[in-house]
């Protein structure tokens, strides 16, 4: 799926090197008398063989959970936040608070487009359809619109700050899309559960669209598991392993 939307952005901050091989480490220790430290693993291909032979094909995930990844994720609605700490398991979250920060709000309210933009999201123009499948267009008169309601909201919040109101109570005046950033960290286990039931076609678009953009990063990082992934549970919705 393409992510029309070009602000939204998934950057890797930090992640284990030779993820496979930690993994199939853990593997290995589980029916191994001998101490893994002093062992020479096999090459980082060879162990996603193995993985896949071993463990995924057989259903066992859990020494897939020592590799570690970081994800830094910019400008993304606030309703992506709120479905993705929703059936999380094994990740950990820090999103921007609007208690602390609305610059970006302020500048909004001189209502020039990039600021507008920058500061709320709305979805492109184009066709949509609802959880019942009921389809409609969204059209550039009904964006120019929402745009300008979001303005008039930003001058009315850059109007309760100077006012002496808290950023925490102005905030509550604003439409409910609003753009965050936040930072990420998952292991590779509760990286694909989090795939598992995000990435499924019934999911909110947007965070589809998270997804899109972390999976290559999942993929250049964990190549063999990523295309075993892809191939058996990518956007199909199954039970998270």
């Amino acid at each position: 799926m393409s992510v029309p939307d070009k602000r939204l952005s998934v950057r890797v901050i930090a992640k284990t090197p030779n993820p496979q091989q930690v993994a199939y480490a853990a593997m290995h220790q589980d029916y191994s008398s001998n101490f893994v430290g002093n062992e020479t693993l096999p090459s980082e291909e060879k162990c996603g063989e193995i993985i896949i032979r071993r463990l995924l094909n057989a259903a066992h995930f859990g020494p897939i959970e020592h590799p570690q990844i970081t994800f830094a994720c910019g400008y993304f609605p606030h309703s992506v936040m709120q479905q993705a700490r929703t059936h999380r398991s094994g990740c950990s979250f820090d999103c921007q608070s609007f208690r602390y920060t609305s610059d970006g709000i302020i500048k909004a309210a001189w209502g020039h487009i990039d600021d507008v933009e920058d500061a709320f999201y709305l979805r492109p123009v184009g066709n949509y359809s609802d959880r019942q499948g009921k389809k409609y267009y969204y059209s550039q008169i009904q964006r120019e619109t929402d745009l300008n309601k979001r303005v008039d909201a930003s001058r009315a919040y850059r109007m309760d700050i100077q006012s002496g109101l808290s950023e925490e109570h102005a905030r509550g005046s604003l439409p409910f899309d609003y753009r965050q950033h936040f930072v990420v960290s998952f292991n590779a286990r509760s990286l694909m559960h989090f795939f598992d039931m995000r990435a499924k076609k019934d999911a909110q678009l947007e965070i589809q669209w998270l997804c899109d953009l972390m999976f290559p990063h999942f993929y250049e990082w964990c190549p063999d598991i990523a295309n075993w992934y892809k191939d058996n549970r990518w956007a199909k919705g199954r039970l998270a392993p």
